[in-house]
């Protein structure tokens, strides 16, 4: 393919782009293709062989997916590249939305699939929101039956950006052999080896590529005036021009210019590479998208991935913005540790690495994802994103209780590598609680504790935090009276325990006159009632109740504060059951966001997990989108997200806010009552 146009003289540093997309669109095997074009590796590997060079972890192969990004390096008619494969899966976005924050441009990697082009609508949203420039690869187009005047107004549902069709392909019956680009109006086949041929452009194509063309130079008008009045005289702008409107509104992010291919046999690649070494920007533009504080001169490089490899520690991937990190250098108070360069799991110790590239950094222990480093230490990069919501979770435990102090520290460090992880202690969920993207995320993590840190653990389904109230008062008499040689025990009290409004809490008085309980007695009695609070009638924590300490009577030897603290939780014990006991269940307020095809499907879900719908209203800022809220209990919520995603190809998702305690009644509360019951008994 004759090069016609110079490198742009803007980017002399290397630079760094990420292949994104639906899962399955084939961005591994456009990595594979990549690397074998430009001579970085000998031979294409292969997906279902597990030898490819993205997908190379035990996780990666086991599934036949990505599971994290993976780097490579390759050179390209003289200009040097990092390319990030990222994972496909919904549920490992956290993992790609970091790494897209350090890069100059992404390819987002799609299948000629009308019912899978949905798929898009997430990852274009995020490329869009962070004004991260991209270019749209059609992939596995040769045998496809869509054809491109069909498809792209589906795939433009999806994209707030315009997409700008780029090529026009040749057909042979039903395969594509070829394409003619728009720009130079010079037709290209593909003949099977990776680097294609000049050809005539056929006579059957030449209407169709003149109806593309023009739409493409409608979409570049509207955002250049000079341009919008040659076509309005009918004039026929110049192709460097064209080319040069091209690369300016692609790096303002104004526009999606669309390729395709089949990255199997190598077509279309070369015209994507082409492409992207004429128009991606540089890294000048990315470290000012964030704000990375930059000198000229001095180091300046942001960490966009942690890894705690089990050889070499703790690595922190970072791309540099300015300068040159060499190893053994002070960056603050911390010593880079080794500089190395990674393709896939291959890595390449160097002496000291500049602008524009990606390295690891070895042991940089205070440093975390999303700090900039700087010569007087790291520094938090102002507009890095925020970890995304959770949506599932698992209750975790160690197999070996011995491990457990092990399982903790494991964590910290999964969490550390993995933001949209969160692990907590939480005894009402059910003690360790593991928090993430779905069951996928959360197995991954657990198949990452087994081989890194030999941690096995079980998991299960966390508990739901069932409250209990009351719905009538009662005035209790309790008295402990104990004696056993010595000074004996004894607390005498009389109180009265009411019911308060939903959300109250707890509330303790006193209204105790003549010193019939001595002062210094009275917390203690108080501290009786929270003991018995912590485990009510019906066996779970009770709230929204008031008691009043109305009388009672002491020994001046006998009592004490422990037994008044005793005849407080006993006056409880015999109360409370007497108060008509309720079981409270914690309600969700739920946001659940579906391509308008789903709504009704999605609010018949929530229905169906005894939500109360709320109502629905078009998803702000999303073309054919919607947002549906609701009250939903929170019993019903554990695999909500799994139900949301098969029913929309993968892109449903929601966010939750606790909102209430709602009494539960009948076989439900019954059947709940009866379970907690037994746990109780067997503990």
């Amino acid at each position: 393919m004759t090069e016609t146009r110079k490198s742009s003289p803007d980017v002399a540093a290397p630079r760094c782009v990420a292949l994104v997309g639906p899962q399955g669109g084939g961005k591994t095997s456009l990595l594979e293709s990549i690397l074998h074009i430009t001579g970085a590796t000998s031979r294409k590997g292969t997906i279902k062989d597990g030898t490819t060079v993205g997908d190379s972890t035990e996780e990666s192969k086991s599934r036949l997916m990505s599971t994290e990004t993976t780097p490579a390096v390759a050179s390209y008619l003289g200009d040097d590249w990092t390319i990030l494969d990222c994972p496909g899966s919904i549920e490992l976005t956290q993992e790609t939305l970091t790494a897209l924050m350090v890069v100059d441009a992404a390819v987002v990697v799609c299948e000629p699939d009308m019912q899978r082009v949905v798929g898009l609508a997430p990852i274009l949203r995020l490329l869009d929101t962070y004004g991260i420039p991209h270019f749209l690869f059609i992939n596995k187009i040769e045998t496809s039956q869509v054809h491109m005047r069909d498809l792209l107004p589906t795939l433009q549902a999806s994209s707030q950006r315009p997409l700008v069709l780029r090529e026009v392909p040749i057909r042979d019956s039903d395969k594509v052999t070829g394409f003619i680009d728009l720009v130079s109006e010079r037709a290209w086949s593909y003949n099977g080896t990776g680097t294609p041929s000049l050809v005539k452009i056929p006579d059957e194509v030449i209407d169709r590529e003149q109806a593309a063309r023009q739409e493409m130079l409608e979409a570049l008008a509207d955002f250049d005036d000079t341009l919008l009045e040659q076509l309005l005289e009918d004039v026929q702008p110049p192709t460097d021009e064209i080319y040069q409107q091209l690369t300016k509104d692609l790096r303002e992010d104004l526009i999606v210019p669309v390729f395709f291919g089949a990255a199997e046999s190598d077509a279309g690649v070369v015209r994507l590479l082409k492409a992207l070494r004429h128009e991606a920007p540089g890294p000048q533009q990315a470290s000012a998208r964030l704000s990375a504080p930059v000198e000229e001169g001095a180091v300046s490089a942001t960490v966009f991935k942690t890894v705690h490899a089990q050889h070499a520690g703790k690595l922190s991937y970072a791309r540099i913005w300015s300068g040159t990190i060499t190893d053994g250098m002070m960056l603050g108070d911390q010593r880079v540790s080794g500089v190395y360069k990674y393709t896939g799991q291959t890595a390449t110790k160097v002496p000291n690495a500049g602008v524009g590239e990606i390295v690891a950094l070895g042991r940089m222990d205070a440093v975390q994802t999303g700090d900039t480093l700087t010569k007087a230490g790291p520094v938090r990069t102002p507009l890095w994103p925020q970890p995304l919501s959770t949506v599932y979770a698992m209750a975790l435990g160690a197999e070996n209780r011995n491990d457990e102090v092990k399982l903790t520290a494991a964590m910290q460090k999964l969490v550390e590598e993995d933001p949209s992880l969160v692990f907590e202690q939480n005894p009402e969920a059910g003690g360790l609680i593991l928090r993430g993207q779905g069951e996928v995320h959360l197995i991954l993590a657990k198949e990452r504790l087994q081989r890194r840190y030999n941690v096995s653990v079980t998991a299960r389904k966390p508990d739901v935090p069932y409250k209990e109230t009351i719905r009538k008062g009662v005035h209790q008499h309790a008295r402990h009276k104990k004696q056993s040689g010595g000074h004996g025990q004894f607390g005498d009290v009389h109180i009265d325990i009411a019911p308060l409004d939903r959300g109250a809490g707890f509330e303790f008085h006193e209204k105790v006159v003549g010193g019939a309980v001595p002062r210094q007695f009275i917390p203690s009695v108080e501290a009786g009632v929270r003991d018995y609070l912590k485990r009510g009638p019906l066996g779970f924590p009770v709230v929204d109740v008031a008691v009043t300490l109305t009388d009672g009577q002491y020994h001046a030897v006998d009592s004490s504060d422990m037994a008044f603290r005793t005849a407080g939780r006993l006056a409880m014990a015999e109360g409370m059951p007497k108060c008509d006991p309720v079981l409270l269940e914690p309600i969700a307020e739920v946001t659940v966001y579906v391509p308008s095809e789903y709504t009704a499907k999605a609010q018949r879900i929530l229905s169906g997990r005894r939500g109360q719908i709320l109502g629905f209203n078009a998803r702000e800022g999303w073309e054919s989108w919607d947002e549906v809220k609701a009250y939903v209990p929170q019993a019903e919520m554990h695999d909500l997200i799994t139900e949301l995603r098969s029913l929309t190809l993968g892109v449903g998702s929601y966010v939750s806010t606790f909102s209430h305690l709602q009494e539960l009644v009948g076989r439900d509360a019954d059947k709940v009552i009866e379970q907690r019951q037994q746990q109780l008994a067997a503990a």
